[in-house]
C-alpha cells in the first residue's frame, strides 16, 4: 500500500469536512505527544464527531493553541493536536499529551474538530474503543500516575523501546 504525506493545514480540514458529514476517519497519528499507549506511525485513530459535551479523559482532535500564549500568538501559531482532555473551565479546553510532562494547550468546543471513538494499535484490525474496559482502565491508571510520568516515560524511551524497538507498518 502507498502512504501519502499531507502537510496537516491541508489534511485535518478534509478530516473535519468528513466528520462534519457524520461519518468516521481513520488515520496513522504523527508525533510523540500521546505515548506510550499510542505510537507515531505505527497506531491509527479512529475519530468521531463530537456530538456531546465533551469530558475531562477524552481525547480529541482540536485546533489548539499552548496555555500562556500571548493574544498574538493566540492568533497566528494555532496548531492541531490529538491530546486527552484534563481539565475544563467554563468554555476552555485544557489539553495535555499522555507523553507530556508539562505542555498544555487550550481550546474551546467550537475547535474540536473530532473526538477519538477507538485506536488501531500495533498493526491490529480490531480497533481498542475508548468506551472498552482495556482503554478505559489505560486511560484511569495513566491519568492517576502524572505526578510520577516523567520517569516512567524516560524508562519507556531508554530502557523499553531499546529492548523492544516499534515495528511501524509500511
Amino acid at each position: 500500500m502507498k502512504t501519502i504525506s499531507l502537510p496537516n493545514d491541508i489534511f485535518i480540514p478534509q478530516i473535519k469536512d468528513l466528520i462534519d458529514e457524520g461519518h468516521t476517519a481513520t488515520f496513522h497519528v504523527r508525533g510523540f505527544s500521546m505515548r506510550i499507549f499510542v505510537e507515531d506511525r505505527r497506531d491509527k485513530v479512529l475519530l468521531g464527531p463530537c456530538n456531546e459535551k465533551p469530558k475531562v479523559g477524552d481525547v480529541i482532535l482540536a485546533k489548539a493553541c499552548l496555555c500562556g500564549a500571548t493574544p498574538d500568538e493566540i492568533i497566528s501559531a494555532p496548531h492541531y493536536v490529538l491530546h486527552r482532555i484534563i481539565q475544563i473551565e467554563n468554555n476552555k479546553i485544557i489539553l495535555r499529551g499522555d507523553g507530556n510532562i508539562i505542555g498544555r494547550e487550550v481550546c474551546e468546543q467550537k475547535d474540536i474538530i473530532g473526538i477519538a471513538l477507538g485506536f488501531y494499535r500495533k498493526g491490529r484490525q480490531n480497533p481498542d474503543l475508548v468506551t472498552g474496559l482495556k482503554w478505559r482502565i489505560y486511560s484511569r491508571v495513566w491519568i492517576f500516575l502524572t505526578p510520577v510520568r516523567r520517569w516512567i516515560l524516560a524508562a519507556y524511551r531508554h530502557i523499553w523501546l531499546r529492548l523492544f524497538p516499534i515495528k511501524i507498518e509500511q
